[in-house]
């Protein structure tokens, strides 16, 4: 059945109140035109529930905005959805094209700081959020009382003499619903062993971002990356308020996966609308991504926290091979994620997250 409104409709019954399901939900393909967006294409999804999102191609086919009955669910920068062709790549000129949104990936050869790697120079978080993808293929169908809508496409990061990764990622979601779900396959066309880090930079933003929000997750050990994040320790779990100079702050958690040895985490504000109380989950697979990285940044406009699932820390390509983690794909080798990123839209589903999560942790 489709909850719609607050009714339960099968698809005859439902379809009987429209002349067409864009009435209700959609992907629907327009493109931007203004200043240094010029040219990027975009997809608009409406799932009905009052969950919308935009995905651009591209940008690697990531998530630039969402929101929940008008509610925004990440964090926007002032760079705006910058084309692609603007990528700086040296050291820290990936932020100029960083517009935040529910989700920007950070990859495939490279996530973290800058570095130098056998001799070479690597900027900040690989240039997989920056390449256009091919073959895209947005649609819709019907699957008995579900109605399923999706963007699909390739993504390959490539060299002549160098790697071949190609990625094929699949977004979709369906009517009624308030998640999302990401499926990404890597594979390794070229004949040599290609080094892969992969993170993705799930950005989340007032207002359930705000003073006294919590992260709920299952986490066995919580443990900073610099000494700047430790003296803020006792307080890595919460919101605070939008702080003048506040520093970036990184923490890596290990987590305990449930019985599917899937983890789950989020982040809630009990308070939000007179204690209605909103929040986002993402859900992933531990052994796809065993590293989780929180970004806690609480400065003026810099308002946000990262739920970063990833298969690599963030000091760079230099840092996982030298501490002998770094991971790679052998030649005709294949990765697979999948993440699913959903809304929580009253303390009621809070807390039986949260009861899950507890559970784990027992």
């Amino acid at each position: 059945m489709i909850h719609l409104y607050g009714e339960a409709y099968d698809r005859v019954k439902l379809l009987r109140h429209l002349g067409d399901i864009s009435q209700v939900a959609e992907a629907k393909i327009y493109q931007l035109t203004d200043g240094n967006e010029k040219g990027t294409d975009a997809i608009g999804f409406r799932t009905g529930s009052g969950l919308n999102f935009t995905v651009l191609p591209n940008r690697g086919l990531d998530i630039s905005y969402a929101d929940y009955n008008g509610i925004p669910l990440c964090w926007r920068s002032g760079t705006g959805d910058v084309a692609a062709a603007y990528y700086e790549p040296e050291g820290l000129g990936w932020l100029r094209g960083f517009y935040g949104g529910l989700l920007t990936t950070c990859g495939m050869t490279q996530a973290g700081a800058p570095n130098v790697d056998e001799d070479v120079e690597l900027g900040l978080h690989g240039r997989v959020s920056h390449i256009p993808a091919k073959n895209v293929w947005v649609d819709s169908r019907w699957e008995g009382d579900r109605y399923i809508l999706w963007a699909q496409g390739k993504v390959t990061e490539t060299a002549a003499l160098g790697e071949h990764l190609c990625r094929t990622r699949r977004i979709w979601t369906e009517l009624g619903s308030n998640k999302l779900h990401i499926e990404d396959i890597i594979e390794n066309l070229g004949y040599q062993d290609c080094p892969h880090m992969y993170l993705f930079h799930i950005n989340i933003g007032f207002p359930i971002l705000a003073d006294r929000s919590e992260l709920l997750a299952p986490s066995s050990q919580v443990t900073p990356r610099d000494e700047h994040a430790k003296n803020n320790l006792s307080n890595f779990n919460f919101g605070e308020p939008p702080t003048v100079d506040f520093q970036e702050q990184v923490y890596y958690h290990e987590m305990e996966p449930d019985v599917d040895n899937h983890i789950r985490v989020a982040l809630i504000n009990r308070s939000f609308n007179n204690g209605q109380g909103i929040g986002i989950a993402v859900r992933y697979h531990k052994t796809q991504f065993p590293y989780f990285v929180q970004w806690k940044m609480c400065g003026q406009g810099a308002y946000v926290m990262g739920l970063e699932p990833s298969n690599c820390r963030v000091a760079g390509r230099a840092s996982e091979r030298e501490s002998g983690t770094l991971q790679h794909i052998e030649p005709g080798g294949r990765r697979h994620y999948e993440v699913e990123i959903s809304v929580l839209t009253s303390n009621d589903e809070i807390n039986a997250l949260a009861a899950k999560i507890a559970e784990n942790q027992k």
